[in-house]
């Protein structure tokens, strides 16, 4: 196990912020219960309205760990994107891959992934309109108009099914109102960063155009000229220039149409268009010792970068959700029907060997399509809510990728070798779910529920150690065959998604289908100790995907499925609700059996070798707390502590790669479950004469370092996150005028941390891959309400 010599976090840290939560409120008095409050922090106290258990209702009242935003908290906190929650929430880690921007590496109680590889299931699923999302890449961009965001802590199986292991993250967006409204907003950013800035333009409008029908739309615009600036390395022509450049559009129109009093219809579309500059990534000394040959950054305290390819990345998505809700007088309840349909291509490039010299330049392409239906119904009989369900879904991928290698022997023409592999892949789940919330007395509930899924999977895989070519120069290639310029005299080139580069669709070396049938149950209970307060406690199990890994990159572990994992948690916790705010707290303890992982080693012929395999046994328990509490009048403070113990039982297989499974495997730590997270945040409103309301705004966050690579050699620093705001808000409710700071501190953060080899493809590397995410960021954002 890795000396632990960079953590910094003392238990009596994160035991005072705990302390605070739990007693701070408590001191509190109540004289702000009936005070009118204005500004954000208003929005922050208010309940958020969730549908964690298919069914809307406050977060309060829901039985569940849950961190909720509605639309007011989402603009007050100037959440862009799902990485602005990533560092604070308790035990919840929300990072950007980097590797391919927009690839969510998200865990929850130190369930996640660690890879790019689009065949790879999540242990936190994302949800979108009710829409599951079935690939990991491309789900994370700016986002505007939501109506919420939900935040599930622990296997979600019952209701959402496979792949919520550790969690569900929920995004909804927002439908047109009662009476017509709209925002216009703009904003600017990137202020002090060495690249260039940041610029936004979002609008949204909606309500009724007749008694029956509503439309909505939404539109948004990004332009980042990118916060990251390449360093010049002069001895190979590498230039200075801004870099980590984006330019996004989304449209997104909503029409709802409510032919009777009892049924609604809402129809939306989103098409995205995302194009932009490859990962920015830094080599820094490895886990093994090993400093990056040519150049070589402080981990951190630097965001310097020196890749001698930009690199690209372009997605083009359209998303459509079709929902029916219909009241019946069965039960008083509702039938849901839900169908969703995601298609997305994406081409990318990256600079994966982070020099200023040609040793491992990557391409990429992924075109997916996954059509969703969920049919359920929720209603009331007597003392139990009853919810039960049918739910389909399918989705088929094609991924190609290619390793372009040792440019350098060939004075950056052309790659001296080219590695081609991917595949195709496809998955069909059928499902069938129920759960009841049976009121046994006035205080006393008891819940129950089950699920049975059937799961069929494919894959055709080209292992790219089985298609290399190699250029006329290799040095192994007999004399004779070199011709003007660059040739492939060895070309097993081939393209399995994009075939106008006019090259064979690639060989297929492994072929296989399986299928997996489980049961996920779930027993608890509920007591509310007083009309605002409860304790609950419950047991559930969950299952995360087998599957294939398209990415196979060398032949010392042949192509395989890999089984499922099993996911069994135990959940006790507390909340309430006051005149001062909100009090919850949770404890979980976790067995995970057959634990999945994407296995991470440097490999002198490959760059990079990436395999998937069920490991190991691992227990996993901690808590969480959280607080919004109000403090007179104008003050209101949000108070987060998550602590999370993470270790294996028992190692089936070698994550050091030296060959013995031994107690050193067992010791490591476990990937992606930093041990602790907390956050503290202050708001404060005042009045600016009879004309506005001012809001200002500070928040710590903190969470630890974490492993990255199984063999514990790659980590994810710690975080200090600092951001502060200053929000003025007219009393005409039109203008709102805002200044913002994000990660003020210039924490260092890290997508991934891929271990190198000294040497690629006989170029003299070492050091890591680590895309990085951006520093400081300040900014202003104007937005105008009608």
């Amino acid at each position: 196990m890795r000396p632990e010599t960079h953590r910094k976090s003392a238990l009596i840290s994160p035991l005072a912020i705990a302390v605070a939560v739990a007693t701070g409120g408590l001191a509190t008095t109540a004289q702000a219960q009936e005070t009118q409050r204005r500004g954000a922090s208003a929005a922050l106290l208010e309940e958020v309205v969730v549908t964690a258990r298919k069914r809307e209702e406050g977060a309060q009242d829901v039985p569940l760990s849950i961190t909720a935003f509605g639309a007011d908290q989402i603009d007050a906190l100037k959440v862009r994107d799902l990485t602005n929650l990533g560092v604070g929430l308790p035990n919840v880690t929300l990072d950007d891959v980097g590797t391919t921007r927009g690839t969510a590496n998200f865990s929850i109680r130190g369930l996640g992934i660690n890879a790019s590889i689009p065949s790879i299931d999540p242990s936190v699923g994302v949800f979108v309109n009710g829409v599951y999302l079935g690939v990991n890449n491309g789900i994370i961009f700016d986002v505007f108009d939501l109506e919420s965001i939900e935040v599930l802590r622990g296997p979600q199986g019952i209701l959402f099914g496979r792949n919520v292991t550790g969690g569900a993250i929920l995004m909804n967006t927002k439908k047109p109102g009662e009476e017509w409204d709209g925002t216009i907003k703009t904003a600017v950013d990137g202020f002090g960063s060495d690249g260039g800035l940041n610029y936004y333009a979002m609008a949204a409008a909606g309500g009724p155009v007749s008694d029956t029908l509503g439309i909505r739309l939404t539109a948004y615009y990004n332009e980042d000229e990118g916060w990251f600036q390449r360093d010049a390395f002069e001895p190979f022509g590498v230039t200075e220039e801004d870099v980590g450049a984006v330019e996004q559009l989304m449209l997104r129109p909503t029409v709802t149409w409510t032919p009777t009093d009892r049924t609604e219809v809402v129809i939306r579309y989103e098409y995205t268009d995302i194009e932009g500059d490859g990962a920015v990534a830094q080599s820094h000394t490895n886990g093994s010792g090993i400093d990056g040959v040519w150049v070589n950054y402080d981990r951190k305290n630097s965001f310097g970068s020196s890749n001698d390819f930009i690199g690209y990345q372009t997605i083009d998505t359209d998303f459509l959700t079709a929902e029916l809700n219909h009241e019946v007088d069965f039960g008083e309840g509702t039938i849901t029907a839900i169908y969703g349909w995601r298609d997305s291509y994406s081409e990318s490039g990256s600079d994966i060997d982070a020099q200023p010299i040609w040793a491992f330049h990557s391409a990429a392409w992924l075109d997916t399509e996954q059509n969703s239906f969920e049919l359920r119904y929720n209603g009331q009989f007597g003392d139990a809510n009853i919810t039960t369900g049918l739910y389909w879904f399918d989705m088929d991928q094609g991924y190609h990728e290619r390793r372009n290698l040792a440019g350098a022997a060939t004075g950056n023409q052309g790659p001296l070798i080219i590695q081609d592999g991917g595949g195709l892949y496809g998955v069909e789940t059928l499902g069938v779910f129920v759960a009841m919330d049976y009121a046994l007395t006035d205080r006393l509930t008891l819940t129950a529920g089950i699920r049975y899924t059937d799961e069929e999977k494919y894959a055709d895989v080209a292992s790219l150690a089985a298609n290399q070519s190699l250029e006329d120069s290799f040095p192994a290639l007999p004399p004779g065959l070199a011709t003007p310029g660059i040739s492939y005299p060895v070309d097993f080139r081939c393209n399995i998604v994009d075939r106008s580069e006019g090259f064979p669709e690639c060989p297929f070396d492994f072929v296989d289908d399986q299928d997996w049938q489980t049961w996920s149950p779930k027993l608890g209970a509920s007591y509310m100790l007083n009309d605002s307060s409860q304790v609950y406690g419950h047991w559930s199990r969950g299952f995360r995907s087998g599957g294939y890994n398209l990415r196979n990159t060398t032949p010392l572990f042949t192509p395989q499925a890999f089984d499922e994992e099993q996911v069994d948690s135990f959940e006790i916790g507390y909340k309430s609700t006051h005149g001062w705010g909100r009090l919850n707290a949770a404890f979980f303890y976790t067995e995970v059996g057959d634990m999945q992982r994407q296995l991470n080693f440097a490999d002198p012929d490959a760059g990079v070798v990436q395999i998937i395999r069920n490991t190991a046994d691992a227990t996993i328990w901690g808590f969480e707390a959280d607080s919004a509490f109000s403090l007179g009048d104008s003050v209101t403070v949000l108070a987060s502590v998550g602590y999370t113990n993470a270790g294996y039982d028992s190692v089936i297989f070698d994550l050091t790669n030296d060959g013995v499974i031994n107690e050193e495997d067992e010791d490591l730590d476990v990937v992606r479950a930093p041990e602790w997270s907390y956050r503290l945040g202050v708001n404060y409103d005042f009045e600016l004469g009879s004309w506005a309301t001012a809001t200002a705004r500070v928040s710590y966050a903190f969470r630890d370092e974490m492993a990255w690579t199984d063999d514990n050699l790659g980590f994810v620093n710690e975080q200090d996150i600092l951001d502060a705001g200053f929000d003025i808000y007219t009393n005409d409710g039109h203008w709102v005028f805002s200044i913002y700071g994000r990660n003020l501190l210039e924490s260092v953060r890290h997508g991934g941390d891929t271990q190198l080899s000294p040497t690629i493809a006989g170029v003299p590397t070492g050091g890591t891959f680590s895309p990085m995410m951006k520093g400081e960021v300040i900014g202003g954002e104007v937005t105008y309400n009608f």
